[in-house]
């Protein structure tokens, strides 16, 4: 996009930039660390929870974790896997999440953003999530 002079091209400029910006953040899953800290009596684990939100389009990439997973979905939405119809998380689903255990994998869909807590007991220096194959 040229922006040209004058106010109001440049006001039509950035519009047209947050928006364009707006609609790449759009797509992201949001996970927003709400504690962290260790295991009572085991350095090795930590205990971390997070707020895991997932907006219409965005794509929860499958993927491990070092260690468990417990979630609840706090407010629902529709997911679909690839090849596959939508279905529906619908809010108080809730579930666990086994070490190394490949999971996820779906894109929202529809107008309604996934919002999941979840509370992971994990391996301690090593990353939360890992890509799986």
């Amino acid at each position: 996009m040229r922006c040209g002079r004058g106010l109001a091209v440049a006001g039509f400029c950035v519009a047209g930039t947050l928006i364009f910006a707006g609609a790449a953040t759009a797509e992201e899953v949001k996970r927003t660390e709400l504690g962290r800290m260790p295991v009572s009596g085991d350095d090795s684990r930590e205990i971390v929870m997070q707020l895991v939100e997932v907006p219409p389009g965005a794509t929860s990439r499958r993927h491990v974790h070092n260690g468990e997973e417990a979630f609840y979905v706090i407010e629902g939405g529709s997911a679909q896997l690839p090849g596959q119809e939508p279905k529906e998380r619908p809010t108080g689903e809730r579930g666990i999440n086994k070490r190394g255990v490949p999971h996820a994998g779906y894109t929202v869909v529809g107008d309604r953003t996934l919002k999941i807590l979840s509370v992971y007991v994990v391996d301690k220096g090593r990353p939360l999530q890992e890509a799986a194959d």
